[in-house]
């Protein structure tokens, strides 16, 4: 299954500025991924919190991009990725 980054940017006031409870927000978006084909990996979040870059195994863009929608997720970039990790280079 293809890997893609998500790039992400917020409203100043906007998602990541909520002092929330994550836990249920998260599997939330676990769900709306999963109605989607789509596995979310991971995230790193900008320090002041108006980016973020999400790493997600999915079908499709159009995937990546509907389940972001479902979950009310801002999307600017989807790119398709690939690993390349220093430690198993020869």
């Amino acid at each position: 299954m293809p890997r893609y980054l998500i790039e992400r940017t917020y409203a100043p006031a906007g998602d990541l500025h909520a002092d929330t409870d994550w836990a249920p927000r998260c599997r939330a978006r676990i769900a709306s991924d999963a109605a989607h084909g789509v596995i979310w990996l991971h995230s790193y979040v900008t320090p002041d919190r108006r980016r973020s870059f999400c790493i997600a195994d999915g079908p499709s863009p159009e995937a990546i991009r509907a389940a972001a929608d479902a979950a009310g997720l801002p999307v600017d970039r989807i790119s398709e990725v690939r690993v390349l990790d220093p430690y198993f280079l020869p």
